[in-house]
């Protein structure tokens, strides 16, 4: 009918997901303060992990239903817009914190710029960037830093060569090519997979090796706080985009209407180029 707007019913799942974040929130500050909060932690993952899979399944009912139009087409897309938006704040806050320990708090430590006075407080601090010895002796620091060319340069080409991939799966499926654009998103699958992999990987070398943990001084937190932020955003993308994968299988979507395709490439494009900022202002700078 002209001028009709679907309105979704009243949903549980916001509430539910809050809920879950919460816990996760809890679980891990405990975990990180007394080592007593893995259940809690566990329990909050895996019901953000439900809430995502019953929600997104609510979406794919109602599409496959009929009851989207034009108009519901442009909420979802100015939706995942501000989505994104928000989520690049969260990183903005993040690497605006790396830069201002950098450019501004350590330099003030050692007696620079405008609250140099701050050098009395530990006066024998030397600013240096990674801090290798931070300035409290109760906090001890890395003994090494992570060669940016070796795992870093891995992933980033892993990323990269993901979002290439990604991109064919997207032109195949508007050529209306299923099989190709199928194969092509399992490759970007596999990629994100053994990214997530080589992370892992870097992490145990991390602490086991370089003593680079998030005790290990503002250098160690600022690390593991965007590293493991974007490793989050990574595992969602492959979530999402697993999702797509299968209801590809299922025969959704059309070389038209896709927009369910458009919006998780979108956001594993906006994961990858964060992690070009990573790897550069991390890793090598």
């Amino acid at each position: 009918m002209s001028g009709s707007y679907y309105v979704p019913a009243s949903s549980r799942w916001p509430i539910i997901a809050v809920a879950a974040i919460g816990l996760i929130a809890v679980g891990a500050g405990n975990e990180l303060a007394h080592g007593r909060g893995g259940m809690l932690l566990l329990f909050g993952i895996l019901g953000i992990l439900w809430v995502i899979y019953q929600w997104f399944a609510d979406v794919v009912y109602e599409s496959r239903a009929g009851f989207y139009d034009e108009q519901m087409d442009r909420s979802f897309r100015q939706g995942m817009a501000w989505f994104i938006f928000s989520e690049i704040m969260f990183f903005a806050a993040f690497f605006g914190a790396l830069f201002y320990v950098r450019t501004f708090a350590i330099p003030w430590l050692d007696g620079e710029g405008a609250k140099g006075i701050t050098a009395l407080l530990w006066p024998d601090f030397t600013a240096s960037w990674p801090l290798m010895s931070p300035p409290s002796a109760e906090v001890a620091g890395p003994t090494g830093v992570i060669d940016p060319w070796h795992l870093p340069l891995i992933n980033t080409i892993l990323l990269v060569a993901s979002s290439i991939t990604l991109t064919f799966a997207h032109h195949a499926l508007k050529a209306n090519h299923r099989f190709a654009c199928l194969n092509w998103l399992g490759l970007t699958l596999l990629l994100g997979a053994i990214f997530l992999v080589v992370q892992g990987i870097e992490y145990v070398e991390a602490y086991r090796q370089l003593g680079l943990t998030l005790q290990a001084g503002i250098y160690g937190g600022t690390f593991f706080l965007l590293t493991g932020f974007h490793g989050v955003h990574v595992t969602l993308g492959a979530l999402i985009l697993a999702t797509i994968w299968l209801r590809l299988m299922n025969g959704h979507f059309s070389a038209d209407q896709h927009f369910g395709f458009e919006a998780a490439a979108w956001y594993w494009h906006f994961v990858d180029v964060v992690w070009i900022g990573l790897f550069l202002f991390v890793y090598v700078f």
